[in-house]
């Protein structure tokens, strides 16, 4: 029998769970694996549920989740009424509402592709265990032995870092070694990708330095506009962000400066600015999940591919306005993700990572030759980030 999740049962864990994620703390290994073989599903009683925070006008984050979707049903060719979507749900009580539809229309497997859905998540999951639940971005399937509950990431930092090149060439040809960067939260997941782009950029600029504004929001387009125009006012002649929308790019372009953008080519929305984006395939994973549903195989309990897999991806570089090299100096550092002789969060690299109230919490000290792994998942680790530290030659200005 489904069993639908209540809200008020989650409020008392909420504030403690969502105030726990995202710190960049490593979570303990998990005491279970993935969920183990079923009898599988025969392909045309599937159902797909998916929840989504935006919808695909954002042009960034939900846009490229969208894509990934379309990307699994014609892998598996199924028809459109077999996939339920959920819009513009915020992380909130509006989560266990959409959970409790898809879990009453009766799919085998429901997809949650933001990060503060995961208490919702998991209350569905230890209520409802003969259905999949998959939370992108998520941490807690790896503590929470529940064999139904699974978390996906990609190593999306090395794509950041690859980014970073071509904003780091850009940087150099114009003369501006700062850079600015329009970021969501405080968050590891934040914080990872934009030491890993700032790391990138310094790799063909040394004398590089970084401005970095939080929003506290994932998705607010005139709220992202507005950093960046902070950024650029700051003097930071390249922007990028970890943000939906595509303020960010349309605001270099109205300014003369220049952008790197996140999940979805914005060379469109701005030609004369937009280097060039970094995104992650979620079609793969996706895929891989719903297959595993039909056939009665076991999902990873947490999952995480990166660049030499196929799952993090750059769009096409606008040779238009990137700096002469710029594609030499990214395919060089390509050969060395894909070998393994680069790592992205190599020493020496000095940082520090901050609790909440500000109070310091450790000290990363890496010599030459050491190196940070992140997302680690053979590892036993989690899939999503846990690098959060500020190192040195980034600055966290302020919150928005």
């Amino acid at each position: 029998m489904k069993k639908r999740i209540l809200a008020m049962l989650l409020a008392g864990t909420l504030a403690v769970g969502l105030a726990a994620c995202g710190g960049g703390e490593e979570a303990p290994a998990p005491s279970g694996s993935g969920g183990g073989e079923t009898a599988g599903v025969a392909k045309e009683e599937l159902k797909v549920g998916v929840v989504h925070i935006g919808d695909e006008s954002d042009m960034g984050y939900t846009y490229n989740m969208v894509q990934g979707v379309k990307e699994m049903q014609a892998n598996l060719g199924l028809s459109d009424d077999q996939i339920i979507t959920k819009y513009n749900i915020p992380e909130n009580d509006a989560c266990a509402d959409a959970l409790n539809d898809l879990i009453d229309r009766e799919c085998d497997i429901i997809f949650a592709t933001s990060f503060g859905f995961g208490d919702y998540v998991t209350m569905a999951a230890r209520e409802n265990p003969d259905i999949q639940f998959c939370h992108a971005t998520g941490t807690q399937a790896h503590t929470e032995d529940l064999p139904n509950l699974h978390n996906c990431f990609a190593n999306i930092y090395e794509g950041r870092y690859l980014a970073g090149i071509a904003a780091g060439m850009k940087a150099k040809e114009i003369g501006n070694p700062k850079l600015g960067y329009v970021g969501a939260y405080p968050y590891a997941e934040v914080i990872s990708g934009y030491t890993a782009f700032y790391l990138g950029a310094k790799s063909v600029y040394p004398e590089v330095t970084m401005d970095v504004i939080y929003t506290n929001t994932w998705n607010d387009a005139s709220l992202e506009s507005q950093t960046a125009q902070a950024l650029i006012d700051r003097g930071c002649g390249v922007v990028s962000q970890h943000s939906d929308s595509t303020g960010p790019a349309t605001t270099a372009e109205m300014n003369g400066a220049f952008q790197v953008g996140y999940n979805a080519d914005m060379t469109e929305a701005a030609p004369g600015a937009s280097l060039l984006s970094t995104r992650i395939d979620w079609g793969i994973y996706f895929t891989e999940a719903v297959q595993a549903v039909l056939d009665g195989k076991e999902i990873p309990k947490d999952w995480s591919q990166g660049y030499a897999d196929g799952a993090v991806l750059l769009t096409p570089l606008n040779e238009a306005i990137a700096a002469e090299g710029t594609q030499e100096a990214i395919e060089a550092a390509e050969a060395g993700l894909k070998d393994g002789s680069l790592q992205v969060f190599a020493g020496p690299l000095h940082g520090v990572s901050y609790n909440p109230d500000g109070s310091e919490k450790d000290v990363l000290d890496l010599a030459e030759g050491e190196a940070f792994i992140e997302s680690d998942v053979a590892g036993g680790k989690t899939s999503a980030p846990y690098f959060d530290y500020i190192v040195d030659g980034i600055t966290v200005v302020s919150d928005q």
